[in-house]
């Protein structure tokens, strides 16, 4: 798909990251992979305690916001909005959204990382027998930020709401739906829920009649991330100054936008390591053969997004709780050393990997000697650590030694918005022993939604960005 680049664009994709904090919408030239324009929007997370909730309205108008300026500034490339020939989006997976007969939410979304629904997931292992029956049904062993254990917090602590609603929806499937009017969702998004066979590729019926979940209030799922869902709506087209009738692809969760926006896929790479450093950590790779993931509870065997599989483990805590730290002790983020003998564990908001969702921060080893400086580093250090552990698991999924000096070999991608600091790029390559590979493009969420809207288009979305060479 490769060609030179030009000065006027004549084919734009559109790539858009509704993240937890914010929407990136990204326009990419299809030909060439050049990112000509981007538009951001915050979003408002509201809770305390363990609640986190965002009104799917606000990631509606970010998404309206985040186009609006991405097209203001494509104008300056010399292309309007008429070059553009698809769109996807890639969001945050897990939230729980509820919505009634019109397609308006019913209550805030509940969030991924909303830990209030810690006991209705060891309720749902329970009830199934246990971690190894669910890993061998659905790939994972539910935990709090599973949508399933959120469906039956919600059953239990708002009954109303769950009664009254019409059609349960992830994050991305509700702005997927708002563009293009049809309910659909992907395999990679859906294998999040806690209700989706990752072996038989489709609901599991026992499941949902377990949670008290109608399959009539669910999305149909699309055969990939890159398929066409649909065309963009006269009414979302008007909102978003887009032409209506181009191509809106099925979409995906983040952390599957993510890997494909890195080239990893059944056309690309296969089982090589990354580390995503964002708000929450995330230890992932792609593999042609579904995840053993019996006798591994924390790693997720989701799908990914071009029919392959995604093992993948979550922290909570990662960038995040490490600025929490740095404010703390009035500190600049790169002002540390190596922690010593101080051993901290930040884990602010509970964690998920390992399980301790009622889990907060912890600090030992202090010593009259200690500095603020180790103090910082050992928050590195424990972020860090947590996080490698969970790769070691993710490799075990996939069939790998981790002790092998061929599966240590393996480049050791990292992304996020924490790679891009000096602190986090030392600390990962001090702790791990392993060559990193610290790709130039940032975006990869947002370039990988990109990749699926070219997909929407009639391309092979991973080797669309392999052409790309993100």
């Amino acid at each position: 798909m490769g060609r030179a680049v030009t000065s006027t664009p004549t084919c734009v994709v559109l790539g858009v990251d509704s993240s937890t904090q914010s929407t990136k919408a990204v326009f990419v030239d299809a030909f060439t992979g050049e990112v000509l324009a981007t538009g951001r929007a915050p979003h408002v997370v509201q809770g305390v305690g363990g609640a986190r909730e965002t009104d799917p309205e606000v990631w509606w108008e970010a998404l309206r916001t985040a186009v609006t300026a991405g097209l203001d500034a494509l104008a300056g490339r010399g292309a309007g909005p008429g070059a553009v020939a698809g769109l996807a989006v890639a969001g945050q997976q897990h939230g729980l959204v509820t919505l009634d007969r019109d397609g308006r939410a019913l209550r805030p979304a509940l969030l991924w990382n909303d830990t209030r629904s810690a006991p209705q997931a060891v309720e749902l292992v329970d009830a199934l027998g246990g971690p190894a029956a669910w890993s061998d049904r659905t790939g994972s062993v539910p935990v709090a930020s599973f949508t399933a254990a959120k469906w039956l917090w919600l059953r239990r602590n708002d009954p109303g709401t769950a009664s009254a609603c019409a059609a349960v929806r992830l994050p991305h499937d509700f702005l997927t739906e708002r563009l293009c009017g049809q309910a659909v969702t992907d395999p990679g998004d859906a294998s999040g829920t806690g209700w989706y066979d990752t072996g038989r590729g489709a609901y599991d019926p026992e499941l949902l009649e377990l949670l008290g979940l109608s399959p009539a209030l669910l999305p149909a799922v699309a055969p990939t991330a890159g398929f066409r869902a649909g065309s963009l709506t006269p009414a979302a087209a008007a909102v978003l100054g887009l032409p209506a009738g181009i191509a809106v692809a099925a979409g995906t969760g983040d952390n599957m936008a993510a890997a494909v926006g890195l080239g990893l896929g059944r056309s690309g790479l296969l089982d090589h390591p990354v580390l995503s450093l964002g708000t929450s950590g995330t230890a992932f790779a792609v593999t042609a053969d579904r995840p053993r993931t019996r006798g591994l509870p924390q790693v997720a065997g989701f799908a990914s997004a071009d029919g392959g599989f995604l093992p993948l483990a979550c922290t909570l805590n990662c960038t995040l709780a490490v600025d929490k730290m740095s404010a703390l002790l009035g500190l600049d983020r790169d002002d540390t050393a190596p922690g010593g003998e101080a051993v901290l564990l930040p884990y602010l908001d509970g964690e998920r990997t390992p399980d301790l969702p009622a889990a907060s921060g912890l600090l030992t080893g202090l010593r009259h000697t200690t500095t603020r400086q180790q103090l910082l580093g050992a928050a590195y250090e424990g972020a860090v650590v947590t996080l490698l552990r969970a790769l070691d698991d993710v490799l075990r999924a996939c069939g790998l030694d981790p002790a092998d000096p061929r599966t240590a070999a393996l480049p050791l991608r990292l992304v996020g918005g924490g790679a891009a600091g000096r602190t986090w790029r030392d600390t990962v390559r001090r702790l791990s022993g392993r060559p990193l590979v610290v790709p130039a493009r940032t975006e990869h969420v947002a370039l990988g939604a990109a990749a699926l809207a070219a997909g929407a288009t009639g391309e092979d979305p991973v080797a669309v960005v392999r052409a790309w060479d993100t």
